[in-house]
């Protein structure tokens, strides 16, 4: 399953947020020096999705998806729109789907995305 699109086949507007986090950890031992090491090797993303002026198409098709997945418990994939990469293991950061209607033709949400640690 892919992340949906928006009628201009784009997957996020701007401004756009791509975050990077490191899986690191801080080892503190008795004599309280600390030791400093890494649980993974790489990265994961994560990328924070702002949609604004959807129509009902587009926010009844995000909503859908979003419920297809149970919130963050699903897996799909997702294209990075900075590169072009696609990550084929990704779920949502969040339980609930909030959105907004302004008026006709108008929604809004926001969204997380993120990279999950195969």
């Amino acid at each position: 399953m892919d992340f949906p699109r928006l009628k201009t086949n784009a997957v996020m507007q701007y401004p756009a947020i791509r975050d990077l986090e490191y899986a690191n950890a801080l080892l503190t031992f008795v004599d309280a020096s600390q030791q400093c090491y890494r649980e993974a090797v790489d990265s994961l993303r994560r990328w924070h999705i702002r949609l604004d002026l959807l129509d009902e198409w587009e926010i009844s098709a995000l909503q859908f998806f979003f419920g297809l997945n149970e919130g963050g418990f699903g897996t799909f994939t997702f294209v990075d729109p900075w590169d072009g990469t696609e990550y084929p293991d990704c779920s949502l950061d969040q339980d609930s789907f909030e959105f907004q209607l302004q008026s006709e033709m108008r929604a809004s949400t926001m969204l997380i995305v993120k990279q999950n640690r195969t």
